[in-house]
């Protein structure tokens, strides 16, 4: 695959790449499943009595357990450091916060999410060639190629033993008898797609 490039059109600029065959399918499979685990997430969610009368869905109130998943989810706050409050009061309070916030917020976080996804798999060619985005769209591929790229390199790094998801971590190369090589191949690949997508969006 080459860079992503704007191109100009009667009807506004299109965003252009074009894919191999084998591009299209590493790319659909990634895709679906971050589809798959955000689905199986939004469908286990407890139910919620008030949600049942006001209409409100509820989301589940803990991060997943799964690293992809978790990545993808994360919490959104973080324990802070005060001189005058133990770690654990701390850590309780960060728990109660993100319970809350998770509950009210996941169901629409994972809705964009599929919806990004859905964006991607309905404009990817089915054999391969030129894909064609409006500006909206290629934002949508923005979003999505995120998420697979985040829930990789949570697999990478959990393959590693690492524990802190932090990117700058994954190695640049590992030796090809390394299980990790292939995956490692692919998050390259889609860095590079995401990178180039990014410049082409801006102009750059």
């Amino acid at each position: 695959m080459k860079a992503w490039k704007r191109k100009g059109s009667l009807g506004g600029p299109r965003i252009k790449a074009v894919m191999e065959p084998h591009e299209v399918q590493i790319l659909h499979a990634l895709v679906s499943n971050v589809v798959d685990m955000l689905e199986q997430r939004r469908d286990s969610a407890p139910r919620d009595e008030l949600a049942e009368l006001t209409g409100m869905r509820s989301g589940h109130s803990e991060a997943p357990a799964e690293a992809p998943l978790a990545r993808l989810l994360p919490d959104f706050h973080r324990a802070e450091r005060a001189d005058d409050q133990p770690d654990a009061d701390r850590r309780a309070v960060a728990r109660a916060h993100n319970a809350g916030m998770r509950m009210i917020h996941e169901p629409e976080i994972i809705d964009t999410k599929l919806g990004a996804a859905a964006v991607v798999l309905r404009t990817l060619p089915a054999r391969g060639g030129t894909v064609s985005l409006t500006e909206a769209q290629a934002g949508s591929w923005m979003g999505c190629l995120n998420d697979v790229r985040l829930g990789l390199g949570a697999l990478l790094l959990e393959a590693s033993g690492v524990d802190d998801e932090v990117a700058t971590t994954i190695p640049e190369h590992v030796p090809e008898s390394d299980p990790r090589s292939a995956h490692l191949d692919v998050y390259h690949w889609l860095t590079f797609m995401q990178d180039s997508l990014c410049s082409a969006l801006t102009g750059e």
